[in-house]
């Protein structure tokens, strides 16, 4: 069974950075998308990013200019490098991981069909 383990939240002024880090373990496959998700309180979960198994990295708009996924496929880990945050981008992140169909696939900008996600891991952005 895969699990995922995410580190590196906390709380920190506007402006400032944070990096958010996954660990995979337990039957990962080649081929795996792997990416963030994050759930603000009173919202739904949201894309953030993701970076499939051929290095090709998704953002959503709002976090484009200032975040930054990268991911080791031999260590079966992703990070998520943010810069610049703002009090919208407060909320839980999430680790996910998935396989859309071939190394070079878009991954699904959809929750539901993620098949593997870590426990989360709170971001708190201060004004």
């Amino acid at each position: 069974q895969v699990q995922l383990v995410e580190s590196g939240g906390g709380l920190v002024q506007a402006g400032a950075s944070l990096r958010l880090s996954c660990a995979a373990s337990g039957g990962t496959r080649i081929g795996n998308a792997m990416g963030w998700f994050r759930q603000a309180p009173g919202k739904e979960r949201e894309f953030v990013s993701a970076q499939n198994w051929a290095g090709t990295t998704y953002y959503r708009n709002s976090v484009k200019d200032r975040f930054t996924i990268s991911r080791d496929n031999a260590k079966n880990t992703v990070d998520l490098l943010m810069n610049n945050l703002k009090p919208d981008d407060a909320a839980v992140y999430y680790c996910v991981m998935g396989n859309f169909g071939s190394l070079r696939a878009t991954p699904s900008r959809d929750p539901e069909v993620w098949r593997y996600w870590g426990q989360g891991t709170q971001v708190t952005v201060s004004s």
